[in-house]
């Protein structure tokens, strides 16, 4: 009798300590769960292999990668309800109670404490699974994924993962391939999923989402040229100015400037197949004596000054022990009087700020080296810069509208998606968009656009006394 998915349901129920939310169906057919709802599907044994060797976040993310497992009907019901459930988390001394788990005694106490220590030596895989073996609440269902998951050794990472880094952290060396992941995965890629435009940050909605019954009638397109004009606005450009647009991306922005404002711009990115694209767009448009492209880091720039200096959605790869050096090479960038936009994913502040760290599958899948950081941290170093912040706005909202568009794009694209790039890539698109827009709705991370200046000698800005006139 196939009873795979009601085994499985106990046993997810007994890592967690809860009830399971998700009806599940295995990989002999059998299904077990809340009916009516979408089904998480178990495809293959080896994703319990995955999760033997990586419990936790990675070990599901590798699984999804590889098709091991899948949703049916709504990914964003079974994300919701899987959110803070299973990705990293921590049994509660309630949950360990409900297990039956009982105190080790104080013999065998001291063995799991010198097992321990041995951990420490071993890499974090080797530590992570260590600790899930040894744990006692986790101890009959390790047993369970050993009998199941089928032989050793464990089965390798998907293709689409970055193998483990090493040496330091944002030299431009290390950025380059980082960026050179996320970017270079093919200009046709991009095209389906973020439409036209060609824009890959927040668009700017006017309609939506004030309650759960209103709709979103606006295009992206539109949404997407709102938040250009809205960034040209802020920056306050005027015919002849130099802009600096630091993570250019396709040009986007830099062809929006140049065209409807009349200035004179330079962007830069890591990325060559960004830089080969936007060339393309600008020689079609006739700008190539207003628009220079460069494939530069932002630390090489030194033709300063500019006018004006946009930066979105580009700070989230700068790292926290570079960012500082970040607000200074910009701040040194402007021209007295000029104006930064820093348009940036923001996170919560965390208690201990020293155990913050970017989440595996984002890591190893999606931004390598990425980091978020906390608004005030980002204000404060600006700040310490020189630069005088003069306005912030949350456009939290925002992005969870921009994100449901791109995902809905990928989905409605899915097979030639798969063409262009990999059946793995492709998952990887959907499940982090499909995450991070209920990220932005359900408050966890946010996106601010910080107007600063570098003030004149004198003290004056150059703002308007009303200075929000750009809405």
């Amino acid at each position: 009798m196939a009873d795979a998915a009601l085994r499985l349901t106990a046993l997810a129920e007994e890592l967690l300590g809860t009830r399971f939310p998700v009806r599940i169906r295995a990989w002999d057919g059998s299904e077990s769960g809340p009916p009516g709802g979408p089904v998480l599907v178990v495809r293959h044994r080896r994703a319990l292999r995955r999760l033997l060797w990586r419990p936790g976040e990675l070990g599901l993310a590798r699984a999804w990668v590889a098709g091991d497992i899948e949703v049916e009907g709504d990914l964003y019901a079974v994300l919701d309800q899987l959110a803070g459930l299973v990705w990293d988390r921590t049994p509660s001394p309630a949950a360990k109670e409900s297990t039956g788990a009982r105190p080790l005694p104080p013999a065998r106490q001291g063995a799991r404490a010198h097992r321990a220590t041995r951990a420490k030596r071993l890499g974090t895989a080797a530590r992570t699974r260590l600790r899930f073996l040894l744990d006692p609440v986790h101890h009959s269902a390790a047993r369970t994924l050993l009998r199941w998951g089928g032989p050793l050794p464990p089965p390798a990472p998907p293709a689409e993962e970055v193998p483990r880094r090493h040496g330091p952290l944002h030299t431009k060396h290390r950025d380059r391939q980082a960026i050179s992941h996320h970017y270079d995965v093919g200009n046709p890629f991009y095209e389906l999923v973020l439409g036209p435009s060609m824009v890959y940050s927040c668009a700017y909605w006017k309609t939506g989402p004030g309650g759960p019954g209103d709709a979103v009638v606006e295009t992206l397109e539109d949404a997407q040229r709102d938040k250009l004009d809205l960034v040209c606005r802020k920056l306050g450009l005027t015919e002849g100015d130099r802009l600096l647009d630091v993570g250019c991306g396709w040009g986007s922005l830099a062809l929006h400037a140049a065209r409807e404002y009349g200035v004179r711009v330079t962007g830069v990115t890591l990325s060559g197949e960004q830089a080969a694209y936007a060339r393309k767009r600008i020689a079609e448009a006739g700008l190539t004596d207003r628009i220079e492209i460069r494939v530069q880091d932002y630390r090489d720039v030194r033709d300063g000054p500019y006018d004006a200096i946009s930066s979105i959605g580009m700070a989230e790869h700068v790292g926290a022990t570079r960012y500082r050096e970040y607000a200074d090479q910009l701040h040194a960038l402007l021209a007295p009087g000029g104006r930064l936009l820093n348009h940036q994913i923001g996170r919560r502040p965390e208690g201990d700020e020293s155990a913050y760290r970017l989440d595996d599958f984002i890591d190893r899948y999606v931004f390598p080296d990425g980091e978020l950081a906390p608004l005030g941290r980002t204000v404060g170093t600006l700040e310490d810069a020189g630069f005088e912040v003069r306005d912030v706005e949350s456009i939290r909202e925002h992005y969870g509208l921009t994100l449901r568009r791109w995902v809905a794009n990928l989905e409605a694209h899915w097979p030639t998606a798969v063409r262009l790039t990999s059946p793995g890539r492709a998952r990887v698109w959907r499940l982090y968009m499909a995450a991070s827009a209920l990220s932005f709705e359900r408050n966890r991370i946010g996106v601010n656009q910080i107007l600063a200046v570098r003030a004149r000698p004198d003290g004056a800005s150059g703002v308007p006394l009303r200075s929000r006139t750009w809405n």
